[in-house]
């Protein structure tokens, strides 16, 4: 008889096989089948993101439908397939590399939790939080009692009770901010506000999963699950006490610009490793242990910058993925047969949307947020993802859900998830509502007393010295309100989890990490500009753009409409190295300098930096700037023009303007006319004509002024003649000049966007330390000239790096 009740269970797997040549499977032993697991499901699920981009949806669904597609749902009804690729026994180690990654992965949630933000959450933002939180968990305590009652019969009441509220209450931090950075969103108020109340929630959703995890022991006493909680409270509260002087410690010792010490990464990763055992020892699971460790790490400093780098790709981009499969295979639609099992299915989609999205509209509202605003964040805090799926497996690895109620709760976090970013694009239009129209589009303009608005965009501390020497340089008179600039900071979205650690840098006032006392990788940039504005008499007001950069030009474009500035000032897309010679920075900064160029509601203007007044801000007694424009002709010279009028009115500036004519020997047949062009050229000219004339007064009251005439007769002497003025500290020209001297010039080049003029002063052959700025004027219409230099070739991906 006892033969008959033994279980016969599957051998264990061996690791490694001795090849196919002596008899043996690779799909029999467990390294190579957990290596063709990772294979499929990265192929699976980057191919469903792909897919998926044109929809705008977070990787989190893709990674979701390839773990259910992979699993008894789809591919799993195949049993052959499933024999062969996720057998029974290879299972124990899936599971186990999944949870790893997930140890690891909660590490980095916590990294991206800053406390100090959740402490400074407004009441507003808390209200809409607990409203959140509070609804959703009362009706999914209500939907508890009609699933244990149908179809999760003889499951303990307490334990479901809590999980189930839980979660219908969860919002997803991470997966929340991605689909704010993909919307454009995270710098807007209902961005900051959903990210604020997402904090705080994802901050209550684990306080309440601890509480259901305790419940859910297997002992039926109830002093267990007392005695969890307590080690669980004092667990918290020794890391709280030990853990923030041990990191600030390890914080202090890594230097900004050095590599952080392998000791302290190493020591840190074993540290989070350890709790993880804790936790788990104490019967709360091992991510809690990690997440802890990952809220007390400081954000400041390259510290967490390191430890996110050594974990991050790893982690996120081989082993979560598996943790997707895991809950896939444990998920199986086909259970959810019958009427009855689909209008559960339903029941609990419309309660948990009708929670989430009405309890956070109806605080919204009595907040007195527009209705448009309040729809938008209902529809946002409805966002389930990672951490849904974490409560949900842990729920059926307890027993608390059964087959059919985890597959009905999987389905209603990616139907949420889903339908979030379709119903956020028609509800809320931001872009559509920053459109406006304004006059003082261009510098050149009647009035030059009125104030002068400039953006200037920067991507790293490189490009900080010269940009704010520059805005020194065009603060023209001492009038406090004469120039304003909005200064901001170009900050890529990846595709990596951790570029949600930049909603945290733009969170206060634009620019990463502005805060007073703390010592942060960007102290560079706070001191120069909080410096800059306390002793200049220029207004500057940080802003940020997070985005992917095939879409950060729309950043830069809404920024300059709803600022109403008159130009923009983009960093040029290669630095100078040592030799003094240009190298390429960033191919794809080309891309978003080109699409500004040709969609700018203002004037524009690329800066090629080669150390404007040096390595550091040069106080306004000390700026001794010599400014050289040279003047061809036509729309982009004039505005090229006006700008170094307005920097001569600094006393450290001294102009040269030197206006290029064709000799009057070389004038003659040779030159043909486009009578197309004729009317519109002559109006240039007088257009010309009266700037000049106007800037020839000047120079008779102004010393620091001077204005020269050369004449010229091929493109040869032209290059001759501008190599001689070498010596200064800034060109500035005209993108697309006009006339019969600048037609003569090579328009053929690695970077059209500079047009001829600006390809000359940064080719190899020119010799000079001068930075340049070359600068397009604001049309309601580009030339047709100027849209074809920017189309062609369309991105010269010949970029001679050497340059």
């Amino acid at each position: 008889m006892a033969s008959t009740t033994t279980m016969n269970c599957p051998t264990p797997m061996k690791a490694t096989s001795n090849g196919v040549f002596q008899g043996d499977s690779p799909l029999d032993y467990a390294l190579p089948l957990a290596i063709v697991q990772i294979c499929l499901v990265l192929v699976l699920t980057r191919v469903l993101a792909y897919l998926l981009r044109p929809l705008r949806q977070p990787r989190v669904i893709a990674e979701i439908i390839g773990g259910i597609l992979l699993g008894p749902s789809a591919l799993g009804r195949n049993q052959k397939y499933l024999d062969l690729i996720f057998p029974p026994r290879s299972l124990t180690v899936l599971d186990t590399l999944a949870n790893f990654g997930l140890l690891f992965f909660l590490f980095l949630v916590g990294l991206e939790l800053d406390p100090r933000s959740i402490r400074r959450t407004g009441k507003k933002a808390l209200s809409i939080a607990l409203a959140g939180i509070s609804l959703p968990f009362a009706l999914g305590i209500g939907t508890s009692f009609v699933l244990r009652g149908s179809i999760n019969k003889g499951v303990s009441q307490g334990p479901f009770l809590v999980f189930m509220g839980v979660a219908l209450s969860i919002t997803a931090f991470p997966v929340l901010a991605r689909i704010l950075a993909e919307l454009k969103l995270l710098t807007t108020d209902v961005g900051r506000m959903a990210m604020s109340a997402a904090a705080v929630n994802d901050v209550a959703a684990w306080i309440l999963l601890a509480l259901a995890i305790a419940l859910s022991g297997t002992g039926h006493s109830p002093l267990i699950s007392l005695w969890v909680l307590l080690c669980g409270t004092g667990f918290v509260l020794l890391c709280t006490v030990i853990g923030p002087p041990v990191f600030n410690w390890m914080a202090k010792r890594c230097a900004d610009g050095e590599p952080v010490d392998e000791l302290y990464v190493c020591a840190t990763l074993g540290a989070v490793l350890a709790a993880g055992f804790v936790t788990d020892t104490i019967g709360i699971h091992a991510l809690f242990g990690a997440f802890v460790l990952g809220v007390l790490v400081p954000k400041e400093g390259p510290f967490s910058g390191a430890l996110v780098e050594k974990v991050e790709d790893l982690v996120s981009g081989l082993f979560l993925p598996l943790y997707f499969v895991s809950s896939g295979l444990k998920t199986n639609v086909a259970t959810i047969q019958g009427a009855q099992s689909w209008g559960l299915l339903v029941l609990v989609i419309f309660t948990s949307c009708f929670g989430k999205i009405v309890g956070t509209i109806l605080v919204s509202l009595l907040c007195k947020m527009p209705v448009q605003e309040a729809v938008t964040l209902g529809f946002l805090m409805n966002t389930k993802g990672l951490v849904e799926l974490i409560v949900l497996n842990i729920g059926k690895d307890r027993g608390v859900l059964n087959d059919q109620t985890f597959a009905i709760m999987v389905l209603m976090a990616l139907f949420t998830t889903f339908i979030t970013t379709p119903i956020v694009v028609s509800v809320y239009k931001p872009a559509k509502l920053a459109i406006t129209k304004y006059k003082n589009r261009t510098i050149e303009r009647k009035d030059m007393s009125k104030q002068l608005r400039i953006l200037t965009c920067f991507h790293s501390t490189k490009n900080i010295p010269t940009m704010i020497n520059l805005i020194e340089s065009s603060r023209g008179t001492a009038k406090k309100e004469g120039l304003r600039v909005y200064a901001m900071h170009l900050m890529e979205l990846s595709e990596r989890s951790s570029a949600i650690l930049m909603v945290h840098k733009a969170r206060k006032n634009g620019l990463p990490f502005w805060k007073k006392g703390d010592v942060s990788d960007s102290n560079q940039i706070v001191v120069a500009f909080e410096t800059f504005e306390h002793l200049s008499k220029v207004s500057i007001r940080p802003t940020t753009a997070i985005s992917p950069m095939n879409s950060m030009h729309e950043d830069i474009i809404t920024g300059a409409e709803r600022k109403r500035v008159a130009m923009i000032i983009l960093p040029f897309h290669k630095h100078q190295r040592i030799d003094g010679h240009l190298e390429t920075t960033r191919a794809d900064l080309r891309h978003v300098n080109r699409r500004v160029l040709q969609h700018a509601p203002c004037s524009v203007g690329i800066l090629v930096d080669r150390g404007l007044g040096g390595a550091s801000h040069v106080s306004a007694s000390n700026v001794d700037f010599k400014v050289t424009v040279l003047f061809f002709g036509g729309h982009d010279d004039r505005e090229a023009l006006a700008y170094g009028t307005r920097m001569a009115e600094h006393p450290g500036i001294n102009l040269l303007v030197v206006r290029f004519l064709v000799d009057p020997e070389v004038v003659g047949g040779s030159v043909k006319l486009d009578m197309d062009k004729t009317h519109s050229s002559d109006e240039g000219q007088s257009k010309d004509e009266e700037l000049l004339t106007d800037l020839k007064h000047k120079t008779s009251n102004n010393g620091s002024i001077n204005y020269e005439e050369k004449l010229v007769k091929d493109a040869a002497g032209t290059t001759e003649l501008i190599r001689a003025y070498n010596r200064c500290n800034l060109f500035l020209v005209g993108r697309m000049s006009e006339g019969q001297v600048v037609a003569a010039l090579d328009k053929k080049s690695d970077c059209p966007e500079l047009g001829p003029l600006g390809n000359l002063l940064t080719c190899p052959e020119f010799s000079t330390t001068a930075s340049v700025l070359v600068v397009q004027q604001y049309r309601s219409e580009l030339s047709q000239d100027s849209i074809n230099s920017l189309k062609d070739d369309e991105l010269t991906e010949g970029d001679n790096d050497s340059n």
